[in-house]
């Protein structure tokens, strides 16, 4: 099964993820088929998060399963939502 899920980037007590598209049973930070984009949770000015929308819903359409933390960044991107009608 294909899942969209962040996998961690950045140094110890400073992280940053990257949304990705990967197959379920690979390792969380090993290798993925797509970068859809990136989520930094300890920025407040500014951007948290950019997502390749596109393909992000071209991913969903095709059946890809996001997982909670990676639903809801892609829901505040406005990507989620509008995919499943």
């Amino acid at each position: 099964m294909v899942k969209i899920r962040l996998t961690r980037t950045g140094a110890k007590n400073n992280p940053h993820y990257r949304v990705v598209v990967t197959d379920s049973k690979t390792p969380r930070d090993g290798r993925y088929v797509a970068l859809l984009g990136w989520y930094d949770p300890r920025e407040s000015t500014g951007k948290k998060f950019e997502i390749n929308v596109e393909a992000a819903r071209n991913w969903l359409a095709k059946g890809a399963q996001p997982t909670e933390s990676a639903r809801s960044i892609l829901k505040q991107a406005g990507v989620y939502a509008q995919a499943a009608h």
